[in-house]
């Protein structure tokens, strides 16, 4: 597996070139000929994530950096002594830091804003300093909400106090939304955020550098906007200056691991249905025949994470919503990766799959059609058109080497928190 994926295009087109791949005038890369045998896609996994303490860090989090940077993967780009840090690093001081996250929807159907705080407070700690942006950012393609309290299209109407109030993945269930983040926590720093919702509808030319909307390439679309930093981000390209663009945008991708019909599974791959917009006319062959190609597309014609993180702390194994409680458990888990298949396949063989219940065959990657389509639909796309940093994606056991490491925590409860009420049940229930 690539040890870096911050490179330029020009080193990812070079690098392709040495294979025997072409690039062709659309820009799509067609390989002449296979990767190389014997390489394993890398999946990182930390175990046993304390529960969150409310400080800024999160230790579940600091594992994961940790253990990255412990086989190559710095997260700071630095000439420091950091032991995160290291010539090949993913974040720069001045960077724009996209962080991608699920909010469209409650409880734990959402991603898990202690992660996302703790992931933030690391950016901001960089060891040069931080003079870039961070923007947290989601299409809920109508249906999302910064404040913790979205639509979903009606999903929790049957239970009022959560329908009517706010409801986060979180310890601090009602409070800590992508909002409070911003507004509060880091009010001071160069935190942002922008909801797509509004402009998803928003299509541009290539010559508009303006409009908030999105762009078609293919039969995928992207966003292109202007933060409130004063960014203009065209996510495909880079960052706009006025007559051309620079490339210091990183992009983060941080869904959260449940079920979902169609797919069984929703997680690294599908999270990017939150950046293009469903609004450009392909709803239909996202929802399920092509799942897995226009994945593949979003990672190879627009653009490919430079880390994704995989939520695991709570995962919904037999409800979307991320509610009632019974329908959650709660692994206290994250994954990490540059391969979206490989940290799907692996997700759901070995954390959701051994939860059984009800819609358990959906999630065994080796048997529901689903599933496989989804990720082998996902897997070719990205192989035929230069795999990612030069790397092939991968699925199945014998081609993902599983990397763990413990957080020092307890093993998982099935909707449980000391907490009453809410997303919670009243007290713990070991499993």
């Amino acid at each position: 597996m690539a040890k870096n994926p911050n490179v330029t295009r020009r080193e990812f087109i070079k690098g392709i070139a040495a294979t025997g791949a072409v690039v062709s005038m659309t820009g799509l890369f067609v390989p002449r000929q296979a990767f190389p045998d014997g390489e394993r896609s890398q999946v990182f996994e930390v175990y046993g994530c304390p529960i969150h303490d409310g400080e800024l860090r999160h230790s579940g989090l600091d594992t994961l950096l940790g253990l990255l940077a412990d086989h190559g993967v710095k997260f700071y780009h630095t000439s420091s002594d950091h032991p995160w840090g290291g010539s090949n690093g993913i974040i720069e001081p001045n960077d724009v830091v996209l962080i991608k996250v699920n909010c469209q929807w409650k409880c734990r159907g959402t991603t898990n804003t202690d992660v996302i705080r703790g992931l933030i407070y690391r950016i901001l700690q960089h060891p040069d300093g931080f003079d870039g942006e961070v923007i947290i950012f989601e299409n809920g393609q109508g249906q999302g909400s910064f404040e913790g309290d979205p639509d979903a299209w009606g999903s929790y109407a049957s239970w009022p106090e959560i329908d009517n109030g706010v409801w986060v993945n979180a310890e601090e269930q009602n409070i800590l939304s992508v909002d409070y983040l911003v507004n509060t926590v880091f009010k001071d720093d160069p935190v942002t955020s922008y909801l797509l919702d509004s402009v998803r509808s928003t299509f541009l030319t290539g010559s508009d550098h303006v409009t908030e909307g999105y762009r078609r390439v293919s039969d995928v679309s992207y966003p292109c906007f202007t933060s409130a930093g004063g960014n203009r981000i065209e996510l495909r390209e880079g960052i706009w200056n006025g007559s051309g663009y620079d490339s210091n945008v990183k992009l983060i991708n941080v869904p959260v691991l449940k079920t979902h019909g169609g797919t069984g599974i929703t997680g690294v791959l599908k999270h990017t249905y939150g950046i293009l917009s469903m609004a450009d006319g392909n709803s239909g062959i996202r929802h399920y025949s092509q799942s897995g190609t226009q994945c593949g597309k979003m990672w190879s014609l627009v653009r490919a994470p430079d880390l994704n993180i995989l939520d695991c702390i709570w995962v919904s194994y037999e409800s979307l919503s991320g509610y009632p409680p019974e329908t959650t458990y709660r692994t206290n888990m994250l994954l990490a990766g540059f391969d979206p298949v490989a940290l799907d396949y692996h997700a759901s063989k070995y954390v959701l799959l051994p939860l059984g219940g009800s819609r358990a065959n959906e999630h065994d990657p080796d048997s529901y059609s689903g599933l496989t389509d989804h990720l082998t639909g996902a897997r070719d796309y990205i192989n035929d058109n230069g795999g990612i940093g030069g790397e092939p994606a991968r699925m199945g056991d014998e081609n993902i080497e599983v990397i763990p490491a413990s957080a020092g925590g307890s093993s998982g409860t099935i909707g449980g928190s000391s907490s009453s009420g809410g997303c919670f049940f009243a007290t713990s229930v070991q499993r």
